[in-house]
């Protein structure tokens, strides 16, 4: 079974299955079709955790496809720029593209395919071109005058003709298609082994003339960005040459029967086990469905769980065994009343005292050199869910479980289209995840060259009485760990299907600060599809709720694959048409 954001990343997926690859080649390929099929939601110079379990290893084991930080990233360089944010676009946001190395990496260790077998799909369609979503087209849309008037290389790459592509058309990448044919010769030159080629294919993108083109773009040029001003960038060839993507062990949280698989605190997925930890003594499964006193507690579990990531998570020390604890969630859950909070109340795990960053007027940027009005800054931020309620998409999703039981999750993202000017001798641009980090010393999400920024990225896991379940996932930037929270809570306590559970109306939390630039929160306002039952968003609204409804079929990218036994499972979403799931 495979189950993604986009019917071709699926069908490749299924290609692989039904030609005698495992669940990790057909992610592998999947993932690179994604960059191809969806590329103003992830690309190449982005980045992908994955949650994986093996049958041979008989574990749940994480790939942090996740890069860093550059050497010369400090607070003290942007302040030198007259900067106290890091902008959400252009090169001075770059991190060191991770996501190849992480395919590569469960690709070599629990793969069997060549590394051209899994390019070749993504290489086709990068020649012959992709059909042309709506959304795709309204992105690049979005952006057409700042690819015409300052990343003139961008709109080599994504104004064929120089307009914007209608919906319907191909779109194709030549540039990057070649990129992949050179990657793949030399990687065939340099090894006689499997292990070898894709070693030597890192190589050649990490230290070889990959890592070659983009220091010398990153040194050599400088583009506009969302402060208004023109800045090169800060990421060097030695960036790339010194990190690798690692295995990690899960973070876990067992929940009536099941156990949940999450990242470490360097991403926010932690905060899907806290609100489990939260709502574990509320009765949450006594309670209507979907009702107000459901839809309630979930909702305030939510601004609790996130504020805690706010003050704690990062590539740092984070108490999670206290975070995660029977006598603190108690505490906590003391906390959620009978009406909406419009506070942002961290705790104090293991009597520590929380600090919070000082967020950010998000009207300040309205007034940045280069932007009139109040209007934003072109290509910022993170647009999966706009304030108006329209899915607009950062970030992909892919699940396969093969025929041995092997199953993976993964979240690529980063790197799209509008995130950073094209680097014309690779075809694809850098990605902006630096705009996570704080320029505030002191915070658990402090820039800092090397480390990692506290990316939303979430792909999640499930083992069911101690055997693997479920993979799923969505794209949704700070929403991710609630709608992905919601279509779990929907089938362990709705007792719904994967695709009724998918198909649930769904609600999310804006309370907290935005992970993206410009950083904005709307204390006490959450968003819920208006299929939701009007007299529940009466209710709501009542216990001080600022319910703003959205479309009927607007909030959510989910997927997922299951193990029931001996019978596969995968469900897909139908917002935007154009999820699929596919089995045999």
């Amino acid at each position: 079974m495979v189950a993604s954001t986009h019917w071709l990343a699926s069908a490749t997926g299924m290609s692989v299955l039904e030609r005698g690859g495992n669940a990790f080649d057909a992610a592998v390929a999947a993932g690179f079709v994604l960059q191809v099929a969806e590329p103003h939601l992830n690309g190449p110079g982005g980045e992908v955790p994955i949650l994986l379990w093996s049958e041979e290893e008989q574990k749940v084991s994480v790939v942090c496809g996740q890069g860093v930080a550059p050497a010369a990233a400090t607070i003290e360089r942007f302040a030198e720029l007259g900067l106290d944010v890091v902008p959400g676009t252009g090169l001075l946001a770059a991190t060191v593209p991770g996501a190849f190395g992480g395919w590569m990496l469960m690709l070599e260790r629990w793969g069997t395919w060549e590394l051209a077998d899994v390019l070749a799909p993504a290489i086709h369609y990068a020649e012959n071109g992709v059909p042309v979503l709506e959304r795709i087209a309204a992105t690049i849309s979005s952006v057409e005058s700042l690819f015409k008037e300052d990343w003139h290389t961008s709109a080599a790459t994504w104004l064929p003709g120089g307009n914007v592509p209608a919906p319907g058309t191909k779109l194709a990448n030549p540039v990057l298609a070649a990129t992949y044919r050179r990657l793949i010769a030399e990687a065939e030159a340099a090894a006689s082994t499997r292990e070898g080629r894709l070693e030597a294919a890192r190589k050649a993108w990490y230290e070889g003339f990959v890592a070659e083109a983009i220091a010398e773009f990153s040194a050599k040029t400088a583009w506009r960005d969302s402060s208004g001003e023109v800045h090169g960038g800060l990421l060097t060839g030695d960036d790339l040459a010194g990190w690798r993507a690692s295995v990690e062990e899960p973070l876990t949280f067992d929940y009536h029967g099941y156990t949940v698989a999450k990242t470490g605190p360097w991403g926010q997925g932690p905060v899907f086990l806290q609100q489990l930890a939260l709502l574990e003594g509320t009765g949450l499964g006594d309670m209507d469905f979907l009702g107000p006193d459901y839809v309630h507690t979930v909702i305030e579990a939510a601004k609790l769980a996130f504020a805690d990531r706010e003050a704690w998570y990062g590539d740092t020390d984070v108490p999670m065994a206290d975070l995660l604890s029977p006598a603190y969630n108690a505490e906590r859950r003391a906390l959620i009343g009978a009406q909406a909070s419009t506070e942002l109340r961290p705790g104090s795990p293991g009597g520590r005292t929380p600090k919070l960053p000082a967020f950010p007027d998000p009207g300040t940027f309205s007034s940045a050199p280069g932007v009139s009005g109040s209007r934003r800054p072109q290509g910022v931020g993170e647009p999966t869910v706009a304030r108006d309620g329209t899915v607009k998409g950062d970030t992909c999703h892919v699940d396969v479980v093969d025929r041995w039981g092997n199953m993976v999750s993964a979240t690529p993202s980063g790197g799209w289209l509008q995130s950073s000017p094209t680097i014309p001798r690779l075809g694809f641009c850098l990605g902006t995840r630096a705009q996570m980090f704080w320029l505030q010393e002191g915070v658990a999400t402090a820039l800092r060259p090397g480390a990692r920024p506290r990316t939303t990225l979430s792909p999640s896991f499930a083992l069911r009485d101690g055997k693997p379940w479920l993979a799923f996932g969505t794209p949704g930037g700070d929403q991710q760990d609630q709608w992905s929270l919601n279509f779990f809570l929907a089938v362990v306590h709705g007792r719904l299907n994967l695709q009724e559970a998918i198909d649930a109306p769904m609600f999310h939390s804006e309370h907290f600060p935005s992970s993206f630039f410009p950083r904005g929160s709307r204390p006490g306002v959450m968003h819920a599809e208006d299929r939701l039952d009007a007299a529940v968003i009466a209710e709501l609204r009542r216990r001080g709720h600022e319910v703003e409804t959205q479309g009927p079929w607007s909030l959510g990218r989910l997927s997922a694959v299951a193990r029931d036994g001996d019978l596969l499972k995968a469900a897909a979403n139908p917002r935007g048409a154009q999820g699929y799931a596919v089995g045999r």
